[in-house]
Order: structure tokens, then C-alpha cells, then sequence
């Protein structure tokens, strides 16, 4: 059984006529997404800027209400759920924020921003248990329990994010949406904090739904990766097939965009044509067929549907 199955999911946002103007317009930003997650996995989720993936990941934890579609998570559909029904679940569900300088309350002690969590779901009964829960989450997360005392601004940004994590990880939740959580970090501190989220998985049980830009950082920590253009999914596989073997051209084109190491490499890098369309008024057919090098007239009229191609390996293209 997954843990979190995502069924045609659609966040829409109104886009405002202005103060004298009563009509507005809709903002496709996710339009008919589906996936889902199984404990203990790894899901990656990438594309360009704009392409709508942070919103499917607060969308699927209630940070953002859904349009439409339905979220089940161990087996309920949390889309319904409010208040108190839905507090009640949020400790089987975190997030981790992309940035670390903006995510932790700069007026909190890191003993407060961690113990939060802890007395809003009442973890802790007694101050000396408080405590010792904290140091231990930052212990966990490589981090010295003695600077418990410290306020954000004293850590690097690596230990920042350090720190999220360690929030995220106090209420004990089955599942987290990291949104990219290493994109405001230096690459050597990428490193260690991707090992650390593999290492706290491998250790837990931890199921991820891991969102970048950088299709090489996901490569590395998914077991399956999930390429979206424009709020939809365009291709999706196990990683080994979908960066082995790339079968979109959207995603062929954000693969050569990854450096290559070896000096002797023919690998071409293939720039694609113009910008991404706005949401607001999104192509006819295939959203990609503006931009796309191989586009065909059907290309322009027909709306490309997921279809398997290799074993669990889907892909959205009239000429795949």
C-alpha cells in the first residue's frame, strides 16, 4: 500500500482583474497531477522555475487548499479535512523549506523553534523531557546539543537547514516534502546535507517527496523522479531509466544542462527556443510544442496523455 497517493491534482490561483475591475482569471499552476509515494521511498520532483512543483508540494500537505483532485495519505483523503481533524494528522506530515535564512524564527532559540513542535502536538510532558528531546533531534542531525541556547543567526547556512530538518523530525512524521532544501546552499554543503536526509531515511523509514530544479542532486537521492512543465507531468520512471535513458524532450533538454565531469564527453547542450509560457494563458495541445525541436501540427492541437513506455517508465509525447 503507498503512503501518499496523489489522484488528478489541481491548485488554481484567481488572478485579479484590479481595484476598478471585477474579472479576474485563472491561474493553472498545477492542472491534473497524479502520483503517488511509498514508504520509505524517495520521489524527486523537478523542473524550471515557475513549472508549479513547490505548489504541488505544499499542496499535497494542506499548506495550499487544492483545486481539485484528492490526496490520500495512509488511506484517507486529507483534501476535506479542517481544523482540529486535520492538526491531528499534520504530525504524519512535515515540510522542510528551501530557505534557511528565512525559515526559522531569527527571535527563537533553536532549544524554541524545535521544542514548538513538541508542545503543539504535547510530545513532552515535563521541561527535562523538552529538553532532552531537542538535543538529542539536533544530535541526530549532526549537530552539538550544547548550542541549543543559540539563536539562527549564529549557524551557517548548512546548520540552518540542519536545524529544519531537525524540526521537521520532532514530531516523528512518515513523510516529508523537501522543497528545495539545498538550492540556497554551497556544493560541498549539498552534499552533506542530501547524505544526511538519505542516512535519516535508511534510519526511520522516512518517505520524501524531494522537489529541485537540479535533475543531478535528484538523481542522486530518488528512487523514481517525476519531470513537470507548465503544472503537468511530462515523464516519470524509475531515475536510473529516466536520466539513463530520457525519453521527453523537455527532460533530454534538462539533462544536458548537468555538468559533466569528463573532460572527453560529446554530451551537446541542447537550448531550447523562447520562454515558459505563462500559466495564465497556457498552449493548446502539448504545453511543451512551443518550445519543442521535434513538434508536429498534432502536437499543437492534441493534449499528449502518460503513457508507459518501458517497464513503470511514462512519458507525455505524441512521438515518444
Amino acid at each position: 500500500m503507498n503512503l501518499l497517493e496523489v489522484k488528478a491534482l489541481q491548485v488554481h490561483f484567481a488572478q485579479g482583474g484590479g481595484l476598478f475591475r471585477s474579472g479576474s482569471h485563472r491561474i493553472r499552476a498545477v492542472d491534473d497531477v497524479s502520483f503517488s509515494v511509498a514508504p520509505g521511498e524517495t520521489v524527486g520532483l523537478v523542473g524550471e522555475s515557475g513549472c508549479g512543483k513547490t505548489t504541488v508540494g505544499r499542496a499535497v500537505i494542506k499548506l495550499i487548499e487544492p483545486t481539485a483532485g484528492s490526496v490520500w495519505f495512509e488511506g484517507q483523503n486529507i483534501v476535506p479535512l479542517k481544523g482540529k481533524a486535520l492538526r491531528s494528522l499534520r504530525r504524519r506530515f512535515q515540510m522542510v523549506f528551501q530557505d534557511p535564512y528565512s525559515s526559522l524564527n531569527p527571535r527563537m532559540t533553536v532549544q524554541e523553534i524545535i521544542g514548538e513542535a513538541l508542545d503543539i502536538h504535547k510530545l513532552t510532558s515535563t521541561p527535562d523531557q523538552r529538553s532532552n528531546r531537542v538535543q538529542a533531534l539536533l544530535e541526530s542531525v549532526g549537530l552539538d546539543a550544547a548550542h541549543a541556547s543559540r539563536y539562527p543567526h549564529e549557524f551557517s547556512g548548512g546548520q540552518r537547514q540542519r536545524i529544519g530538518i531537525a524540526r521537521a523530525l520532532a514530531v516523528e512524521p512518515k513523510f516529508i516534502v523537501c522543497d528545495e532544501p539545498v538550492s540556497a546552499l554551497d556544493v560541498s554543503v549539498q552534499a552533506q546535507v542530501v547524505n544526511l536526509l538519505r542516512d535519516l531515511q535508511r534510519e526511520k523509514g522516512i518517505a520524501y517527496l524531494f522537489v529541485a530544479h537540479d535533475l543531478a542532486v535528484v538523481e542522486h537521492i530518488s528512487h523514481r523522479i517525476l519531470v513537470m512543465y507548465l503544472g503537468r507531468i511530462v515523464e516519470s520512471g524509475p531515475s536510473r531509466s529516466v536520466t539513463g535513458s530520457p525519453v521527453h524532450p523537455y527532460t533530454q533538454a534538462l539533462l544536458s544542462a548537468v555538468p559533466v565531469v569528463d573532460p572527453d564527453s560529446k554530451q551537446k547542450r541542447i537550448l531550447l527556443p523562447g520562454d515558459v509560457p505563462s500559466p495564465l494563458h497556457p498552449p493548446t495541445g502539448c504545453p511543451f510544442h512551443p518550445r519543442c525541436p521535434i513538434a508536429q501540427k498534432q502536437c499543437q492541437t492534441e493534449r499528449p496523455l502518460l503513457r508507459e513506455i518501458r517497464p513503470a517508465h511514462h512519458v507525455a509525447c505524441h512521438l515518444a
